[in-house]
């Protein structure tokens, strides 16, 4: 896989929502073991905030 995990996780995630930081050079990708996943940003907090609604808000998932 590219990039890695990175080491700071959204935390009060479910057992079913666990969520990855995936860094992808100057971008960071948010990956839920759902199956959701966000968008690359280039801002670190909206890639971690994004993440963050999900686990919350249960926003569903995308393939």
């Amino acid at each position: 896989m590219y990039g890695y995990r990175d080491d700071e996780r959204t935390t009060g995630a479910l057992p079913d929502h666990r969520i990855d930081l995936i860094e992808r050079g100057p971008f960071l990708a948010p990956r839920c073991s759902c199956g959701w996943f966000g968008p690359a940003r280039r801002s670190r907090p909206l890639a971690r905030d994004e993440a963050a609604t999900h686990v919350l808000h249960g926003a569903g998932h995308h393939p």
